[in-house]
């Protein structure tokens, strides 16, 4: 998920940004003298804007450097071999870093912010829900979820693009992944999340917060009333289930039926039991969150891109003609058609380069790593960036130009591995990926068929980096029949 605007204190500034220039094995990489707070003047040191640091640290230094932050050293990469080591050479060396493990106010110990062995414990849990063949049978629901808000709208209605995306995947994510109707409770999760996630910069910065969570402090007492509200959607949901499995209902097979159902692994099978409701809660939960949130926001760019490029829209419709059919024949996709949606697929990937949902990624070392020429002690935090590596001219020539054909199976396969990872990387790889890649692809085509949209902005979207990439402000635009 996302950073905080953590800091370091390094060795001298050196004479080269090159990282050929590289001072010796068992030296830290070059970045800054002091700690972060001595350059609080700077304009690339803004509290809750970790991106502008990142691309200073990027111009100035190379792929790898450094700072320090009360005395915790941090290292800022931008290098696919090295983000290789953290997340899958070395990944025994490393848990999650403290923004994410700062989020357990929220999430609990789910599957973002739980360490090993409660991270594989879990995911193993899971995993049947997101198996392909489950993934499959979701497909129908997905178009019917987006026809559904496309024979909603009206022509040359405003609307904000992100509110739309957010209620369409969060029905989504109710429907498919946990068998429930969208009530009105199940809609206020996303008014929730949108208090908690004005309140992300407060909880990241606050000390200790999990000591004062009780506190009467006013920014608390706000998060502390929308996770509640959060908790009380979840256990209706969880006792909804309990209550269908007592009177005997066959099993629905949705995420939260697998675990309820569940029992930990034990050597003695009498000793075997299943997860606690708060347990089930905290993945519920992350699920939810994370399952509604980032795919949201990567149509939310989506649609923003295809209004300001014509040509790749055209594109775009040419291939939903060619598979869908036109005028009487026309019709919604099926998972038929889902390998044949490459160039929506493509459109997808693309909007997630310039625009990743998950927009930096966190480890914490916890014992001394050697990356390359260099050596970083334990208890250092390590941050890569989706957001600075997609628009980093050595990876992505003309990195600002919107170009689905990057993704072509070509051009995929010729790029190496951790230059794009929408999804993260390594045994904790989002668990949902094939899930999001359907959502998305089924959503755009089913929504596209029928509609165009042009922005109404007069300047483009600022983007707001908190848990994840959203538009600052709303994104409003105009319908326009096709």
């Amino acid at each position: 998920m996302t950073i905080p605007t953590p800091t370091l204190e390094a060795a001298p500034e050196p004479t080269s940004a090159s990282p050929s220039n590289a001072r010796g094995k068992g030296r830290m990489p070059p970045g800054l003298k002091h700690s972060l707070p001595f350059y609080s003047f700077k304009p690339w040191v803004k509290l809750g804007s970790p991106i502008l640091l990142f691309e200073h640290l990027l111009k100035t230094y190379g792929n790898i450097a450094h700072y320090r932050f009360l005395g915790t050293p941090i290292i800022f990469i931008n290098d696919p071999e090295y983000i290789r080591e953290i997340l899958v050479t070395q990944a025994s060396s490393f848990v999650k870093e403290r923004t994410v493990r700062r989020m357990k106010v929220l999430l609990g110990e789910g599957l973002i912010t739980s360490d090993d062995p409660i991270h594989m414990r879990q995911r193993k849990i899971a995993a049947p829900a997101f198996h392909r063949q489950r993934i499959a049978a979701y497909g129908d629901q997905i178009v019917a979820c987006a026809l559904h808000q496309r024979e909603a709208w009206r022509p040359n209605q405003h609307i904000d693009i992100s509110a739309a995306s957010m209620q369409l995947s969060l029905e989504i994510v109710a429907r498919t992944l946990f068998n429930t109707e969208v009530t009105a409770d199940i809609r206020s999760i996303n008014d929730e999340v949108n208090t908690i996630m004005g309140l992300y910069n407060f909880i990241v910065a606050f000390p200790k917060i999990e000591s004062f969570i009780h506190l009467p402090i006013p920014g608390i007492m706000k998060f502390r009333r929308s996770k509640a509200r959060l908790d009380a959607v979840v256990d209706r949901l969880i006792q909804e289930h309990r209550e269908a499995a007592t009177r005997g209902e066959p099993d629905r097979g949705d995420l939260l039926s697998m675990l309820l159902a569940s029992k930990y692994e034990s050597d003695d099978p009498t000793q075997q039991t299943g997860m606690s409701d708060e347990q089930v809660r905290d993945e519920v939960l992350t699920i939810f969150l994370a399952g509604y949130e980032t795919v949201a926001n990567g149509l939310t760019w989506t649609w923003y891109l295809l209004s300001q490029n014509p040509h790749i829209e055209a594109k775009l419709h040419a291939e939903l003609d060619a598979v869908l059919g036109t005028g009487p024949t026309q019709r919604l996709p099926t998972l038929a058609d889902y390998p044949a949606l490459r160039y929506t697929e493509q459109v997808f990937a693309e909007s997630m380069r310039l625009y990743p949902p998950a927009w930096a990624m966190g480890r914490m070392s916890t014992k001394p790593i050697t990356l390359g020429p260099y050596t970083i002690p334990a208890g250092a935090h390590f941050f890569f960036s989706q957001y600075i590596m997609g628009r980093d001219p050595q990876y992505f020539p003309d990195p600002l130009r919107f170009d689905p054909d990057r993704f072509s199976p070509e051009n995929k396969a010729a790029r190496a591995k951790f230059t794009y990872f929408p999804f993260g990387g390594g045994s904790r790889q989002c668990i949902g990926e094939s899930f999001a890649w359907m959502e998305g692809v089924f959503s755009i085509a089913t929504l596209a068929q029928r509609w165009r949209m042009t922005y109404l902005g007069s300047t483009p979207p600022e983007v707001q980096a908190k848990i994840t990439l959203r538009p600052r402000d709303p994104l409003m635009m105009q319908l326009i029949p096709r």
